[in-house]
């Protein structure tokens, strides 16, 4: 049987979207039950999950702000596909240059928009910081990053992300993960990606 997964707009190395049937067969819960993930990297699993009420925590805060602004509609599909556009055309002349004037712009102002745009345009969809916290992974090098249909793809997984927050009560948050597993109560529902730990579900 085949299994729609869909993909989220950030990309990270190591994502679960091969895994996300397997992973469903193992969640346990009820419309009650608050899904908390401590490392939501990506958040794959638990948005095609679904749970009605969830907890995405992760200790990167670009991630999180993403989310959030997404979440209070300060950024929506259609602001994507302007911003996206116009850097895209930006790049596509600059090239090299163009990519690390938004590197070097992102490590000082961390607007979730320049964000996106360098985890789609940098190396293998890479997210590497320094020591210092700054963004660092280099240029992916591909020939027409932002054409016409991959901005919509990206776009569209925007979409289904608002629509979600539409309809569910999520709420992303940025702490250690052991501030996250403390919130969990009776019947809350753990996903900690490996290699961390497995599936837990608070039942006590």
């Amino acid at each position: 049987m085949e299994h729609t997964v869909a993909i989220p707009p950030i990309k990270i190395q190591g994502i679960k979207t091969k895994m996300v049937p397997l992973i469903k067969q193992s969640v346990v819960m009820d419309e009650d039950s608050v899904w908390i993930e401590p490392f939501m990297g990506s958040g794959v699993v638990g948005f095609n999950v679904e749970p009605h009420r969830a907890i995405f925590a992760d200790t990167n805060p670009h991630i999180i702000e993403l989310y959030n602004r997404i979440k209070k509609g300060i950024i929506t599909p259609f602001i994507v596909r302007g911003f996206l556009e116009h850097e895209g055309k930006l790049l596509e002349q600059g090239n090299d240059d163009y990519y690390y004037t938004v590197r070097t712009r992102f490590n000082q102002k961390h607007d979730p928009l320049d964000f996106l745009f360098l985890n789609r345009a940098c190396f293998n969809g890479m997210i590497r910081f320094n020591k210092n916290y700054e963004f660092n992974v280099p240029y992916g090098h591909k020939p027409k990053r932002f054409a016409k249909a991959y901005i919509t793809k990206i776009v569209n997984q925007v979409a289904h992300v608002s629509g979600l927050l539409q309809q569910y009560d999520w709420k992303f948050i940025c702490q250690p993960f052991e501030d996250s597993i403390a919130m969990a109560g009776k019947g809350d529902f753990i996903y900690c990606d490996p290699p961390y730990l497995s599936l837990i579900h608070i039942s006590e």
